[in-house]
């Protein structure tokens, strides 16, 4: 059974903001042709650069969002806590036309893709939202690890009118979010981050 998501997350620097808060939140490709600064891992992309959605697009083609944002992803960039943020958005995402999830991180030999939102029943949330991806077994720590990286895949672009807030590590980033232009709530939850 899916639980109740009234949110999903992008993580970004916040130098990104202004751009994203003017062209919506890009897929990989597309933010390719304009001025940002990618924290994504080069070896990741790279994997990533030559997967492709069944029945879909190249994953390069879709802006992609998590389902918790207290990740290893996020886990990655602890040394960029105070030039990073986490974007709210909207969860009516799901209901828009060609929407994909998968089960785990999408470069995953063993990623399943599924239609949105239909496909949220064959997603374990008990492991998505579960606060740690450690286990004794080293192979089910990577299960978890993987998993705990599902993604929500929009085609090309996701328009800004969809981001409800932002979460940040500290003080200091809040101001420069805020400096930056980004008006909506901003809440400091270093807890979120590692």
């Amino acid at each position: 059974m899916s639980p109740d998501i009234r949110k999903l997350y992008y993580i970004t620097s916040i130098r990104n903001v202004p751009s994203i808060m003017k062209y919506g939140i890009l897929s990989h490709r597309r933010a390719q042709a304009i001025g940002h600064e990618d924290i994504s891992m080069t070896v990741v992309q790279e994997r990533r650069a030559s997967k492709k959605v069944p029945n879909g697009y190249a994953l390069h083609e879709y802006a992609n969002l998590y389902f918790d944002a207290h990740n290893p992803m996020l886990s990655s960039m602890r040394d960029k806590n105070s030039t990073i943020c986490v974007l709210e958005i909207d969860s009516a995402i799901l209901e828009l036309p060609d929407v994909v999830i998968n089960d785990r991180n999408e470069v995953s030999d063993y990623a399943r893709f599924f239609p949105s939102p239909n496909g949220l029943t064959n997603l374990n949330f008990d492991l998505i939202y579960n606060k740690y991806w450690n286990h004794d077994d080293p192979i089910e720590a990577m299960r978890y690890k993987s998993i705990k990286c599902a993604e929500v895949l929009v085609p090309d672009s996701l328009p800004a009118n969809y981001i409800t807030g932002a979460i940040v590590y500290s003080e200091r980033a809040k101001s420069q979010l805020a400096n930056s232009g980004f008006t909506g709530p901003i809440d400091i939850n270093p807890s979120l981050f590692f």
